[in-house]
């Protein structure tokens, strides 16, 4: 189990994806390797936001792009001295908005290495408990669900991500009610037909049905994938 730290990007209006996602990769992304204490980094570059074999309405979270870090230090994630203060700065210059997750990681069936991830389809979702639901409930419900995934076919990785804690402004820790995200879903599929395939297969459908039972938003995004460190 790890913690990480994920980060909800919306680029500047102004800014075409063409340049955002070329300005995030090129210049941001080797800016943010330079921070100590940093075993890992990956950026997931939304591509699609279609609701592929779920039947839940999309909330209205439309992010550009989520970041991931695997940090040493939470209160000082990105070092002290110059550094951090060239991040914000970066941040500022390009992006609309960010907010930050951080979250507890489990693997419920095995990510791929990192060759077969290059040709393999990932879906991230976000995901928000039914309100009667405490969080200690949700999280039991949660890993009901991670043994019904085990059983669906055409899975080539799953990953849990709870939250733990919420910015809604990065660096200022928020409540619940501001940012109401439970959960960060991590999945790879051969292609988008097959994640179809998997979901309207008899094993996907009853693990929908369970979804239903305690979840009341999952928004999905298809991504693209680029380890950084």
């Amino acid at each position: 189990m790890s913690i990480v730290r994920m980060g909800l990007i919306s680029k500047k209006p102004e800014w075409s994806e063409v340049d955002f996602r070329k300005h995030w990769l090129g210049h941001h992304g080797p800016l943010v390797r330079n921070a100590p204490g940093l075993s890992q980094y990956r950026q997931n570059h939304v591509v699609d936001r279609v609701q592929r074999g779920i039947d839940f309405a999309r909330e209205p979270w439309e992010f550009d792009g989520l970041s991931q870090l695997w940090i040493a230090d939470a209160d000082k994630p990105f070092g002290v001295g110059e550094l951090p203060q060239r991040i914000i700065a970066d941040e500022n210059y390009f992006l609309g908005e960010l907010h930050i997750l951080t979250v507890r990681q489990t693997t419920v069936v095995d990510v791929p290495d990192e060759e077969a991830r290059g040709r393999l389809k990932k879906r991230m979702s976000l995901i928000r408990r039914r309100p009667e639901l405490s969080e200690e409930e949700f999280l039991r419900e949660w890993q009901v669900h991670a043994d019904l995934v085990r059983t669906m076919p055409g899975v080539h990785g799953y990953r849990q991500n709870a939250v733990i804690q919420r910015e809604l402004q990065k660096g200022t820790p928020c409540s619940y009610e501001e940012l109401p995200i439970d959960g960060v879903v991590e999945f790879w599929f051969e292609s988008a037909d097959a994640l179809e395939r998997a979901f309207k297969s008899e094993a996907g459908m009853k693990t929908m049905e369970h979804a239903k039972t305690f979840l009341s938003g999952i928004t999905a995004f298809l991504v693209e994938e680029h380890r950084i460190i």
